[in-house]
C-alpha cells in the first residue's frame, strides 16, 4: 500500500484463496479505500484550479515574495518588446486565440460569455493583417455565434473540429477554402450519449452546467458549492467508467471529457500552420494567446518548433511554459503604452505591435509572454 492506494499485487497477496465471500468483501472494501483516495485527489485538484479559493492563497507576505519570484522568472513583456519585434521581423505572423478568458471574460453561465464589440473589432483588424484562428474547447457553432467573424479559422472542441474561413472571406491564398479536419469524428455518437447521461446523473447537484461541444463534453462546477464537489466527482466518474476510450481532465472550474486520441490544441496549431504552408518554414512567427491548462499544449508546440511566442492569461502566477509577463493593464500607466505605440522602432512588428497592445489594453488580467 502506497499513499493510501492499494496496488493490484497487494490485493491478490492478502485475499484468501479458499473464500470467495471473503474475497468479494475485501475487494469491495479496498475499492472503497482506493475510490476515496481518488476522489480526494480530484477535489484537491479542483481547489488548485481555483486560485481565488481562500485555502489556496498563501499569506500576504509569502504571496508577495511568490509574485516577485514569478516576475523575475517571467520578466515584463513590455521591457522585452524590442527583442520580440526583432524576432518577428520579416516573418509571417499567424495569430491563435483562445476564447473564454482571453477574448471574453470568464462568467458563471458559459452561454453568456460575450466578447465586447471593441474586442471583436480588434480581432477583425488582426485578421486583415495576418491569418487568425480561434482555438477553443467550445464547439465551432457556439463560438462562431459569439465571434461572428467569417474570415477567421476556427478550431473547436480543443482542436478536434477545424474549419477554414467562409467562402470568399479568406485573404490568404495558401490555404484551401474547403479546409475541414475532424480527427475524432468516430466519437460523435459516444459523446452525445455521454452528454445525455451526465445531464441525468448530475441533475441533483445544484449549479452544475453540462455542455455538449460535439466532439467533447464539459461539466462546469463554477457555481457548485465546494461541499458538493466530492459528490460531483463520483457522478462524473460513474458515467465515464463505462467509456474507457474517453479521458477526463480538468480546466478552470470545469471537467473536460475528450476522446483518448493523440490530438490537442498544440496539434491543431501545427495542423493549421501546415495548412497555411508553414509546416517546415522558418519564415513564420506564430502567436498563441490562451488562459487554460489545455493551452499549454500549444505553448509546448511552439517551444518544440523553436519559433513564435505564447501568451498566458492569468490573474495569478502559476506554472507555465510562458517566459514573459505583462501586469494588469489597469494598473500599468497608460502613458507607457502610448509611448510604446509612438516610438517608430516598435512598429517593426508589422502593425501587430499596435493591434496586439490594443487588444491587451482591453483585458484586466495578467498576461505572460513566451518568447523563443
Amino acid at each position: 500500500m502506497s499513499n493510501g492506494v492499494v496496488s493490484e499485487t497487494t490485493r491478490l497477496s492478502i485475499i484468501p484463496n479458499n473464500s470467495s465471500s471473503a474475497q468479494k468483501t475485501l475487494l469491495k472494501n479496498l475499492e472503497i479505500i482506493n475510490g476515496g483516495q481518488r476522489v480526494n485527489a480530484w477535489v484537491d485538484s479542483m481547489r488548485a484550479s481555483s486560485p481565488t479559493h481562500l485555502k489556496s492563497l498563501p499569506s500576504s507576505v509569502s504571496s508577495e515574495k511568490h509574485l516577485s519570484s514569478w516576475i523575475m522568472q517571467h520578466p515584463s513583456a513590455l521591457e522585452m518588446f524590442e527583442k520580440i519585434t526583432q524576432a518577428s521581423g520579416g516573418k509571417q505572423i499567424v495569430m491563435f486565440l483562445d476564447y473564454d478568458g482571453t477574448l471574453s471574460p470568464i462568467v458563471d453561465d458559459p452561454d453568456k460569455a460575450f466578447m465586447s464589440s471593441k474586442m471583436r473589432r480588434t480581432v477583425k483588424k488582426l485578421a486583415k493583417c495576418f491569418p487568425t484562428a480561434i482555438v477553443t474547447g467550445r464547439c465551432i457553432d457556439k463560438v462562431y455565434n459569439f465571434v461572428k467573424l467569417a474570415e477567421l479559422y476556427y478550431a473547436g472542441s480543443h482542436g478536434m473540429d477545424i474549419k477554414g474561413p467562409a467562402k470568399g472571406f479568406s485573404r490568404h491564398k495558401r490555404v484551401k477554402q474547403s479546409l475541414l479536419y475532424q480527427p475524432a469524428s468516430d466519437y460523435l455518437p459516444m459523446i452525445d450519449e455521454v452528454y445525455k447521461q451526465l445531464l441525468e446523473k448530475t441533475k441533483s447537484t445544484p449549479g452544475v452546467i453540462v455542455e455538449n461541444h460535439k466532439f467533447t463534453a464539459s461539466v462546469h462546477f463554477r457555481c457548485v458549492e465546494e461541499k458538493k464537489w466530492s459528490e460531483l466527482v463520483l457522478q462524473v466518474r460513474s458515467v465515464l467508467e463505462k467509456y474507457p476510450t474517453l479521458k477526463l481532465s480538468q480546466g478552470r472550474k470545469v471537467f473536460e471529457i475528450r476522446p483518448m486520441i493523440d490530438w490537442d490544441k498544440g496539434k491543431a496549431l501545427e495542423f493549421l500552420l501546415e495548412s497555411l504552408g508553414f509546416g517546415n518554414s522558418n519564415n513564420v512567427f506564430p502567436v498563441y494567446i490562451g488562459d487554460d491548462r489545455t493551452d499549454e499544449d500549444a505553448f509546448k508546440m511552439l517551444r518544440v518548433r523553436g519559433e513564435g511566442f505564447g501568451i498566458l492569461v492569468s490573474k495569478f502566477p502559476k506554472d507555465t511554459d510562458a517566459s514573459y509577463s505583462l501586469q494588469d493593464p489597469s494598473e500599468a500607466s497608460p502613458h507607457t503604452r502610448i509611448l510604446y505605440l509612438s516610438v517608430p522602432k516598435y512598429k517593426m512588428f508589422s502593425r501587430a505591435g499596435s493591434i496586439l497592445l490594443e487588444a491587451l489594453g482591453q483585458k484586466k488580467f495578467f498576461y505572460s509572454f513566451k518568447f523563443i
